[in-house]
């Protein structure tokens, strides 16, 4: 059993560097056998079989939020950056605020 603080093992890259050299065939989740990266049929046939997954991250929002490009004055994007992580949300927020409270019309 592994403690949570015990330190991950870095990869033994010297093991990944004799079988990248030996073209061994790779090992394949199908029933056929091992896939052989040389071959197109094998190959093609590992592609088709292969589910794309999203990795972590934010969740999608129902209505997506445009980029925007402005230009603010230096100390303005200073002091927003030193309030940490976040930022860009604050300021948002702040936007937001000023355009419902009439201050900004729409």
């Amino acid at each position: 059993m592994t403690s949570t603080s015990e330190k991950k093992k870095a990869s033994d890259w010297l093991r990944i560097k004799q079988e990248a050299a030996s073209e061994a065939p790779i090992a394949h989740r199908g029933s056929d056998g091992p896939y052989d990266p040389n071959d197109e049929a094998a190959t093609s046939a590992y592609w088709k079989e292969a589910t794309i997954r999203r990795g972590p991250g934010r969740p999608a929002l129902a209505v997506k939020r445009p980029t925007l490009n402005m230009r603010v004055d230096a100390e303005i994007l200073a002091a927003f950056k030193a309030t940490g992580p976040g930022w860009q949300t604050r300021i948002n927020a702040l936007l937001k605020d000023a355009v419902r409270r009439g201050v900004v019309k729409t």
